[in-house]
């Protein structure tokens, strides 16, 4: 093994959780590359680009050499996906392949917790405007842009009284967490276009953060973000 280039995970069973982030990397782009970055508290994160211009993110318990390292997303699903997979080899990095930075770990403050169902209908809705819309180049950034729920901090005095936070969540951003597999059943289904809402747990809550440069919202399987751009169009779904 090349002792210079290894993932060495806490335990086996992890293996296949970050073996399902590559592969759902992969269904989105067969090129893909994945980030692996030292975190606090011997944890990983391992980052994919989504193609919605939303970053996507697990963490994990581990190490990885060195500490920063773009790898091919096939090569990782396929080495984790062996039966015993603890520590893998990572190979050739991919650093040029990676565009754009990374959000920080710290300076995220909470907003609101939204249910899931919730998002998953709102995905659903824009996939049907998608297919309406998309031109060959697929959907236009105007639709993806579309703010699909204002989530503001509940402090009972509204997000314009001091420390009241309200942010918007574009429609790219559960997109992506749909695409990822962020998001699945109660029997841990993958959710599809035509899948009910109601397979997915009433109490399965995303949590929506945000930061002066960045929007995030979390799942108990992973994570999205989003760097703020300008305007946004507000679309009622």
């Amino acid at each position: 093994m090349n002792e210079e280039r290894a993932l060495r995970l806490a335990e086996p069973a992890l293996a296949a959780d970050i073996a399902r982030f590559a592969a759902a990397a992969v269904r989105l782009d067969p090129s893909a590359v994945v980030r692996l970055k030292a975190r606090a508290n011997g944890r990983v994160g391992v980052w994919a680009q989504t193609g919605f211009d939303v970053l996507a993110m697990r963490s994990t318990l581990g190490e990885v050499r060195p500490a920063d390292i773009v790898v091919d997303a096939g090569e990782l699903r396929d080495s984790l996906s062996a039966e015993g997979a603890q520590e893998v080899p990572l190979g050739w990095g991919f650093d040029s392949s990676w565009k754009g930075s990374l959000p920080p770990e710290e300076g995220f403050a909470q907003v609101d917790d939204v249910p899931v169902r919730e998002l998953v209908e709102l995905a659903q809705r824009g996939m049907a405007l998608v297919e309406e819309h998309a031109g060959p180049q697929g959907p236009p950034p105007s639709l993806l842009d579309s703010v699909v729920v204002t989530a503001t901090s509940d402090d009972g005095q509204g997000a314009d009284a001091p420390g009241g936070l309200s942010t918007e969540v574009p429609l790219r951003c559960v997109f992506a967490l749909t695409a990822m597999g962020f998001v699945t059943t109660r029997t841990g289904r993958l959710v599809r276009a035509k899948t009910d809402r109601l397979a997915i747990a009433g109490d399965e809550m995303a949590r929506i953060r945000a930061h002066p440069s960045w929007l995030r919202v979390d799942t108990r399987f992973g994570s999205v973000y989003w760097r703020h751009a300008g305007q946004r169009l507000k679309l009622a779904l």
